[in-house]
């Protein structure tokens, strides 16, 4: 039978402690103020999905862009607005994570909401990524609706839920119930103190290629029930960083999060999406300046965003298990929590727990 989950936490509250570098004060997105906020769709015995919106620290994207990048490891995945990203090097409206099916809605009520912003506007690129619920979620209903991007923008906040929630609501990692996660390192460069933060929508993983804090917990809970579908799923990753850089920053650093996933046990199979924005919030691109003066760190001086984007993913990865719930969905199918109680046995056993 199934084992206690106990109360929702995080990593180190259990104490297990991923990487060197110290947490941001909310150890989550929020410590880069970005906002965060869900609309969680539950109906009937198989509608399991809903929306995820990060707000970045500005009044008006479309008009305060920030510095951004991406990176693809696998391309299973779809997407929308990377193309402009990766030509112009900014983001200018919020991120939004939903189901796959339901990323051209989103996009919509995106686009909605900067016109709703911009009297101006006749062109916008909206950021929607994706994963695909449909082991728990009958996805070819299209719950989604533009309503529900409103109500999590609405909902946005500092102070947000992880787990089984939003877009989140459906997913899977590791054969458990995945979903949303958030972590934050702090690191010194000359003098001056930098926030790393990821945020992940976790639906990836195969139940024995799961490692927490270099421990192979999957192993140990292979034969834990609620198993299937473990070839396939994907994972959307957004990195946040006040540190100064511009989009060929950000795009390096938005590598080094394919190396937190890989310490979970992410191996980017075949039907994996595996997707990371990076944007920097210290500096805008604003809409109607034609010149301005910018300001970034140099290239030998990356090494320690690099790995605090690392350590800031494998966390939030971690976090995203650790904060689910159990859900059964769609044909009767659970996918349970991980169970805490046996983690922290094995966890024990390996000498990764650190007590107060």
């Amino acid at each position: 039978m199934p084992s206690i989950t106990g109360d929702s936490m995080k990593a180190p509250e259990l104490g297990i402690n991923i990487g060197i570098h110290p947490h941001g004060k909310r150890n989550s997105i929020a410590d880069l103020d970005v906002k965060v906020g869900h609309s969680t769709v539950i109906e009937g015995d198989d509608v399991r999905t809903g929306v995820t919106v990060l707000l970045p620290p500005v009044k008006n994207p479309y008009r305060e862009r920030l510095f951004a990048a991406t990176f693809v490891m696998n391309g299973f995945s779809k997407p929308i607005g990377f193309v402009q990203v990766n030509e112009l090097g900014y983001i200018e409206t919020p991120i939004a994570l939903t189901n796959t099916l339901s990323v051209y809605t989103v996009a919509s009520a995106v686009v909605r909401h900067m016109i709703g912003l911009n009297p101006e506007l006749r062109s916008v690129s909206p950021l929607v990524m994706e994963c695909n619920d449909s082991y728990l979620n009958n996805i070819r209903k299209l719950a989604v609706k533009e309503e529900h991007y409103f109500e999590a923008a609405k909902n946005a906040s500092l102070d947000f839920e992880e787990g089984s929630v939003g877009a989140g609501t459906g997913m899977s990692a590791f054969e458990f119930k995945g979903g949303i996660g958030s972590s934050s390192r702090v690191v010194e460069i000359g003098g001056e103190s930098y926030t790393v933060a990821s945020l992940v929508l976790a639906n990836f993983g195969r139940r024995e290629d799961l490692v927490i804090a270099g421990v192979p917990v999957g192993l140990g809970l292979k034969n834990y029930p609620g198993r299937g579908l473990s070839m396939r799923g994907s994972i959307s990753i957004v990195i946040a960083t006040d540190a100064p850089l511009t989009a060929r920053g950000l795009k390096r650093l938005a590598k080094r999060a394919i190396v937190g996933l890989a310490r979970t046990g992410g191996y980017a199979y075949h039907g994996s999406g595996d997707v990371v924005l990076a944007f920097s919030t210290a500096q805008t691109v604003p809409l109607d300046k034609e010149a301005h003066l910018l300001s970034f760190l140099p290239d030998n001086a990356l090494s320690p965003l690099f790995r605090a984007a690392a350590e800031t993913t494998e966390e939030a990865i971690i976090n995203s298990l650790l904060q689910a719930r159990t859900i059964e969905g769609r044909n009767g199918r659970i996918r349970y929590a991980l169970p805490v109680d046996k983690l922290v046995e094995i966890m024990e056993r390996y000498g990764r727990i650190e007590r107060a």
